[in-house]
């Protein structure tokens, strides 16, 4: 009888280790599902903040490419004459 109580002892022993492991485990897992939700949504801001900096970065270089820049001029004159066949084009387009 004593061999079949220490057997039963060492499995509660297991179950109860085990028990505490799988409590430890699902307790990890909801942390790091936390920290993903929020890694998630910082990234998802950053994303957004990036496209957003795009947005005025290449409107700040619009700009600057019509206030005729020096480092720009090229690019000046041929947004300037994208401009002008615009202009030309709608003017076109009111006398029909």
């Amino acid at each position: 009888m004593s061999v079949i109580a220490e057997i039963i002892d060492t499995l509660e022993n297991k179950i109860g280790k085990l028990f505490s492991k799988m409590q430890f485990l699902e307790k990890n897992n909801l942390e790091l599902r936390d920290k993903l939700t929020n890694a998630t949504q910082i990234i998802a801001q950053q994303s957004e903040q990036i496209e957003l900096l795009k947005k005025q970065y290449e409107t700040l270089k619009i700009a600057n490419t019509l206030l005729g820049s020096e480092d720009n001029k090229r690019d000046t004159k041929l947004k300037i004459n994208s401009l002008i066949r615009e202009i030309d084009y709608c003017i076109a387009q009111l006398s029909d």
